[in-house]
């Protein structure tokens, strides 16, 4: 299996769509963001889903995306903060690339997602408790899934891509 996918994961708020655009740029590879992916294929904006779905089905949507997005070879592809819940989503991700953890803080999370109305999970009347709790479950799954893990706080997008670029170059796994 390819593992020159580089497959992007961590909480919302932690730049996965704004670091992949730009790591894609930096090694000459496509991008893909699993959320827009969905969106387009389907017609619908991801709230939309949530509202009319739930989320179990946008979850299903989601794994079917990236069951499509894994085949491709050589991308960048950035995908939603729930995505691992999924232990078939899981498989995807270290079975057809390299994972990255884009780490960050609740801190950090509410300053990069207050002004956004586009993250379900977050309309709430507390979005700290909620990130809070949400990294309390996916936290030990993104460190699991991780080859790379990039402690995102306080650095520039440009910074984070060159400490990925860095790590891959250590790890053998770009061209």
């Amino acid at each position: 299996m390819s593992k020159y996918n580089i497959f992007l994961i961590g909480p919302m708020g932690a730049g996965k769509s704004t670091i992949g655009r730009l790591l894609s740029k930096e090694l000459n590879l496509p991008f893909k963001d699993s959320d827009r992916e969905i969106e387009a294929r389907s017609g619908a904006d991801i709230p939309w889903i949530f509202d009319v779905e739930g989320e179990e089905g946008f979850r299903l949507r989601e794994t079917s995306m990236l069951e499509d997005l894994v085949q491709d070879e050589q991308v960048v592809l950035a995908t939603g903060g729930g995505a691992v819940l999924k232990q078939e989503n899981r498989q995807l991700l270290t079975t057809y690339g390299t994972v990255v953890y884009l780490e960050t803080s609740v801190e950090q999370q509410l300053e990069r997602t207050s002004r956004d109305k586009r993250r379900p999970l977050l309309q709430q009347a507390d979005p700290r408790t909620v990130l809070t709790e949400l990294l309390a479950v996916r936290g030990p799954i993104y460190e699991s899934l991780a080859d790379i893990t990039i402690h995102t706080d306080g650095m520039s997008p440009r910074g984070v891509v060159s400490e990925i670029v860095e790590a891959l170059n250590q790890l053998d796994r770009i061209q």
